[in-house]
């Protein structure tokens, strides 16, 4: 009888092993996809893709057991050799093959030539083979990167003080009105697809004071736009407890600080692949909504068409004048109308036509909403009665708040858009794994 013990031993070289000095003109095992082949004739240099990164092997026809000619890209082998020091190689190092394991043959010629630095296609077709075309080494470290912006979100919060939730992504209504949902049948009863975690996280505010999230929400909203996605990942928080909606802006400055500091110290390889230039977040500059579009018009020279939200290109000459001004790349743009926020959002009590909330603009684009919530029961069943709301379906979301809650808020980052700021891309889906679209329901 055999029993694990949670340890596996393989006879080939782990990453770190192969950088060692100590590995050199040893014996080594690799394992890998092959990425590219260039066969010099009497020497076939073979660059094996793993998941660190591109690895250099050479192998001399006479020496291998595997004819070259039976080498194809996209194989998946084990090679053996000798490691050798070679400062023109990748790393500095390469496999001297002797053997040669075929692990499984592709059955098909790529449709793509992935091997390339940069991918020289079409998003359409991009996303088309999606599979494929993220093996290409610059597309596929543009999801490190967002795995970076996750995990920085996860590991800050832990470390002030908050729970992390799962909430159900199947509910009966939606948490921020409106008519922009997908609805399904749920055992022949109505249900929708979850526009957000809202309710849920205000409800657990009451039982844990800080909680985050990480998960996809669903907006069924008809627009054909680059920043837009039918299905998004949303970064959410909410905590109780607060002196004041700016607290809520103060975290999540906090969290873009740890973000940047950690892509600075673990994913340097990727910063240098992708030639990103860090954006500045010691100090992000706060601007009230209404000033705000009042300063992008007067520099500008744009008229100010729609009182109560912004436009994107609104946005974007917000940004501009931001980093024209102030050198920055972020800005908080607060105090939003009341008419165009959920009727969860509190109003400003010196002026309750704008409310103590913001969005987040990075280079010009909203990446975040948030803002200080309603608390008090009767204040909150009041808003929903001047705007006309049905407490149908809401019941156990405002017992909540009839059982007592503290001061809190929170907000929610699209980490698609987010993603897409930093890497200085024009279009969402170039961020997106898979992306849902008005169009696309595939791969």
């Amino acid at each position: 009888m055999e029993f694990m013990d949670g340890t596996w031993k393989k006879e080939i070289l782990s990453w770190d092993m192969l950088m060692d000095d100590r590995s050199l003109d040893q014996e080594a095992g690799v394992e890998g996809i092959i990425h590219s082949i260039r066969n010099m004739g009497d020497v076939v240099f073979v660059i094996l893709r793993k998941r660190e990164g591109l690895f250099q092997t050479v192998c001399e026809n006479a020496r291998t057991n595997v004819s070259v000619n039976e080498w194809k890209e996209g194989m998946a082998v084990c090679m053996k050799g000798i490691l050798s020091s070679e400062q023109r190689a990748p790393h500095g190092r390469e496999l001297h093959v002797t053997h040669i394991e075929i692990l499984s043959s592709p059955a098909a010629p790529l449709p793509m030539a992935i091997d390339k630095w940069k991918l020289d296609t079409s998003l359409e077709a991009k996303l088309n083979y999606r599979p494929i075309s993220l093996r290409n080494i610059q597309e596929r470290s543009k999801f490190k990167i967002q795995e970076a912006l996750v995990r920085s979100f996860r590991d800050y919060l832990y470390g002030q003080g908050f729970t992390e939730i799962h909430t159900p992504k199947v509910g009966a209504r939606g948490a921020e009105g409106g008519a922009n949902l997908f609805k399904l049948s749920y055992f022949h009863k109505p249900a929708v697809l979850a526009q957000s975690p809202q309710f849920y996280k205000q409800m657990m505010v009451g039982v844990f004071d800080r909680v985050f999230e990480t998960g996809p929400v669903f907006r069924a909203e008809k627009h054909n736009t680059k920043r837009h996605l039918n299905e998004y990942t949303s970064l959410d928080f909410e905590m109780g407890f607060i002196d004041s909606f700016e607290e809520i802006m103060a975290m999540e400055t906090g969290f873009l600080q740890y973000a940047m500091e950690l892509l600075r110290k673990d994913y340097q390889k990727e910063l240098s692949i992708l030639k990103i230039q860090l954006p500045d977040v010691g100090k992000i500059p706060t601007v009230r909504f209404d000033t705000a579009k009042k300063l992008a018009a007067e520099k500008y020279g744009r008229k100010i068409r729609n009182p109560y939200d912004l436009e994107p290109e609104e946005e974007a000459l917000i940004g501009q004048y931001f980093k024209e001004e102030h050198q920055a790349d972020f800005v908080f743009v607060t105090h939003y109308p009341s008419k165009k926020r959920p009727f969860y959002a509190m109003d400003d009590p010196e002026d309750e036509r704008y409310t103590l909330s913001f969005d987040l603009l990075f280079h010009g684009l909203e990446v975040t909403t948030g803002g200080q919530r309603i608390h008090d029961y009767s204040k909150l069943t009041e808003k929903m009665e001047k705007r006309g709301m049905t407490r149908e379906g809401m019941e156990q979301y405002l017992d909540t708040f009839k059982h007592g809650m503290p001061p809190h808020g929170g907000l929610g980052i699209g980490l698609e858009r987010l993603t897409m700021q930093l890497l200085g891309e024009d279009n969402v889906r170039e961020v997106c794994l898979f992306p849902r679209d008005m169009t696309r329901l595939e791969p």
